[in-house]
């Protein structure tokens, strides 16, 4: 039980995980201070209240509905996507396209095979080649 939880833990896509969620947060705070820095004074000068969270609001008997709050939230989720997308995504699309083209440029489909491989195509080959010494002539006693 021990053993597997180690195992578990020691795995590739458990580290970066956890790497992905503290730079997550740290990236959340980022963004929630240019928005409440800067968007929300903004939009709520427009609506000529103290902060887009209290701007929009509506009560009707005892409810209060705050559409500014949620005004707010997609917002600041509108920014994040924005912000993954043109600061990581793309420019990563944009090296993989731009290095794949260089691995094809001019080059015959027989060369372009013979490429060298990447690395998740070496550790599958390491992979590969560590089972079938595993699995060699068994001795018995």
């Amino acid at each position: 039980m021990i053993q597997g939880f180690k195992e578990f833990i020691m795995r590739g896509n458990v580290i970066d995980l956890a790497v992905a969620v503290v730079i997550g947060a740290a990236f959340t705070a980022v963004v929630t201070a240019i928005v409440e820095g800067i968007f929300n004074p903004l939009i709520a000068a427009i609506f000529n209240a103290d902060s887009l969270k209290n701007s929009m609001v509506v009560q009707i008997g005892n409810a209060t509905m705050s559409f500014g709050l949620v005004l707010a939230a997609i917002i600041n989720f509108l920014l994040i996507a924005a912000v993954v997308y043109f600061v990581f995504v793309l420019p990563i699309n944009r090296m993989k396209e731009a290095q794949e083209r260089r691995r094809t440029a001019g080059l015959p489909s027989e060369v372009v095979d013979d490429a060298p491989a990447s690395e998740l195509d070496l550790l599958g080959e390491i992979r590969d080649l560590l089972a079938s010494n595993n699995q060699g002539p068994k001795h018995t006693l």
